[in-house]
């Protein structure tokens, strides 16, 4: 058996790259001897007529990705003659294996926004160095070290602005969790993200509300009531977006005077006891079913971000705020108060305490500013 690498002219003005495994002839019944060929189309296409450097240097390199995955594939023939287990994902791409990965996770609104936005730069990356159709098996160290530093240095958001390290982490992490996804569907024998890092996340200064800030919010409209209520719930209990967002009413417990909400983390998957102000409940609504979602309507969604923003600016706040900022106030607002760390951390449903210290940078720099306050004294 071996592998050759074909071309086939298109009447398009492209040629096209395909693999032709031969098996050899076997004999029909007639004593007719038969070749025996099959065949796998990557997709991979070359200009026919390439007239400008920039054209012949794409062929090239289009041809050298195909000797590439050619070799990958003989690799891949060697270890199946002598028993290795061979790979099941030959001609499966790329793209839409990592769709298949973002669908699988439609009922996590915030995961799905993230795997979303992730697909969107891989595609751009594929697209603009690669092709389309590139299937998995062509994803090495090499395309992983080349989407990092795509990533880092070249990526935007929609607003043309460059990616955030923590955006830039998030999005290459996605690609490696569907990669390491990969090798336990048995598409690929090994995982080509494994032995690359992230790309380092840079520390930057949270933003959180003032007490000062946090009050002149509340008596601000905001274009969506359900929106509203659960910034402000979180500002008042430290709960995260994906926490609020599938908060069931079963979960909101009365406990003896007072009100206890217990849940199951998201992101930590740890089951976690919060008790809550009298306030924060009212927050909570009317109550409904038991099934029912305690902020139902509340989604993820580049209107409810724009009316997050909007209702800023109506309050007289301009500095950049996101619906995570409400964890980061009321995290803040509990230290300037004097909750403890340790008290806090449980609060916040930290598994490590040294989590919780990145709030006493702010509250440092809180007490310097303090400290300044008093007026000069003429010495």
């Amino acid at each position: 058996m071996s592998i050759h690498l074909r071309r086939r002219q298109q009447g398009d003005g492209k040629v096209s790259l395909y693999f032709e495994y031969y098996y050899g002839t076997s004999t029909s019944a007639s004593g007719k001897p038969t070749q025996i060929r099959d065949y796998v189309y990557p997709g991979i296409f070359l200009n026919a007529q390439p007239k400008t450097k920039a054209e012949k240097d794409r062929n090239k390199e289009l041809e050298s990705l195909a000797k590439t995955i050619k070799a990958q594939m003989e690799v891949d023939l060697k270890k199946s003659q002598f028993g290795y287990k061979q790979a099941k994902g030959k001609g499966i791409q790329l793209l839409e294996y990592f769709n298949d990965q973002l669908n699988s996770r439609k009922e996590s609104a915030g995961n799905f926004g993230n795997w979303r936005g992730a697909l969107k730069h891989l595609t751009d990356y594929v697209t603009k160095h690669y092709y389309p159709a590139l299937p998995l098996e062509a994803v090495d160290a090499g395309f992983m070290e080349g989407y990092k530093a795509y990533l880092t240095s070249t990526a935007k958001t929609t607003a043309l602005n460059p990616l955030t390290s923590s955006s830039q982490n998030s999005y290459f992490a996605k690609l490696k969790a569907c990669l390491k996804q990969a090798v336990k569907d048995d598409l690929l024998l090994r995982n080509p993200a494994e032995g690359v890092s992230l790309p380092r996340i840079v520390s930057t200064q949270r933003s959180y509300l003032t007490h000062e800030e946090l009050q002149q919010l509340a008596k601000t409209e905001c274009h969506y009531d359900v929106l509203k209520r659960a910034f402000l719930f979180s500002c008042l209990t430290g709960l995260r977006w994906s926490d609020i967002h599938k908060l069931l009413w079963k979960e909101v417990e009365v406990l003896g005077d007072g009100w206890r909400i217990v849940f199951r983390q998201k992101k930590t998957k740890g089951l976690q006891y919060l008790d809550i102000s009298e306030q924060a409940r009212s927050l909570l609504g009317e109550q409904r079913g038991a099934d029912d979602r305690v902020f139902a309507g509340l989604s993820y969604s580049t209107s409810m971000n724009y009316a997050l923003h909007q209702w800023m600016l109506r309050a007289g706040i301009t500095k950049h705020i996101t619906f995570h900022c409400a964890r980061h106030t009321f995290a803040t607002l509990q230290i300037y108060y004097g909750t403890d760390f340790f008290t806090l951390s449980k609060m916040l449903g930290h598994s490590e305490l040294k989590t919780t210290m990145i709030y006493a940078q702010i509250i440092d720099s809180k007490r310097l500013e303090a400290a300044n306050r008093i007026p000069l004294l003429p010495l």
